[in-house]
Order: C-alpha cells, then structure tokens, then sequence
C-alpha cells in the first residue's frame, strides 16, 4: 500500500489501521463511548428531576441537601452510562458481525443492526415491543447513516 504521492505505508500505521477496523475494537470503543456519554446524559437529566429524592431533604441543612443531590445524581448517571455502553456494544458489534457476513460497508448493515438491536432490548416485553423496537432503531440508524453518508 502507498500514500498518494507513491510512498510506502509504514508498517505501523498498517498496524493501527487493522486494529481499529476490527470488531472487538469497535465493540471496546462502542461500550466505552457509550458509558461516557451516557454518564453525562444522565448527569445533564437529574438536574432536571429530582422525583427519586425525598421530598423532605428540603427541611435539611444544605450540605444534606447537596450530598443528597450528588448521590441521586451519581446513581442516575451511572444507571444511564450502563444502559448507553450495553446498546452501543449491541449495536456496534451486530453492524460488524452483519458487515463481515455481507463483505459490503453500506447503509443496510447499521438498519439491520438497529433492528436487531431493538428487538433484543424489548424482547422481554414481548413481540408487538419487540417489533416496534426494531422499527424504532433501524428508523433512527437510517436517518444518521444517510446524513453520514451524504454527499
């Protein structure tokens, strides 16, 4: 392999290249980015809502106030950070497993890989959830792979 300009390709980069093309990279990636940012969600989210919270912390002093606050939003961001890194690690590795099969890197691989991801994740509410899941993630990975794949 050259770059444009006829130069060889380190080894190295080929390396890396490799390694980051491949599934159990993507899936590590996935999970972890998922945890990330799931954990901000939530964090962003309890703001908002402090249901789980006992309405009568308000007659506490503040600084029972406040560590009341930070362990509801400490548990509420790790609750979601879980929930983002499972679905990314499910979606991420079905759109390899389904890309490695089909040899082809195109939109239908993250469809297929959002339907199934969305079934999985409602199976046990039954299989009406379950085919509304799958519709719901294979709608959601259309419109983001088409305006990631436009021109």
């Amino acid at each position: 392999m050259t770059y444009p300009n006829k130069e060889p390709v380190p080894k190295e980069i080929l390396y890396m290249q490799t390694i980051q093309e491949s599934c159990p990279f993507k899936v590590a990636l996935s999970g972890v980015g998922g945890f990330v940012l799931g954990g901000l969600f939530g964090m962003f989210m309890s703001s908002f809502e402090m249901a789980s919270v006992d309405p009568t912390i308000y007659d506490q002093p503040m600084k029972k106030q406040l560590k009341a606050t930070a362990q509801d939003m400490a548990r509420r961001s790790f609750s979601m950070a879980k929930s983002f890194a499972v679905v990314g690690t499910i979606f991420s590795g079905t759109e390899c497993v389904i890309e490695g099969y089909r040899a082809k890197n195109d939109i239908y691989n993250g469809v297929a890989a959002g339907c199934i991801t969305g079934a999985a994740l409602a199976a046990k509410a039954g299989p009406q959830a379950a085919l509304f899941g799958c519709a719901g993630f294979a709608a959601f990975s259309a419109a983001i792979d088409s305006y990631m794949h436009r021109e």
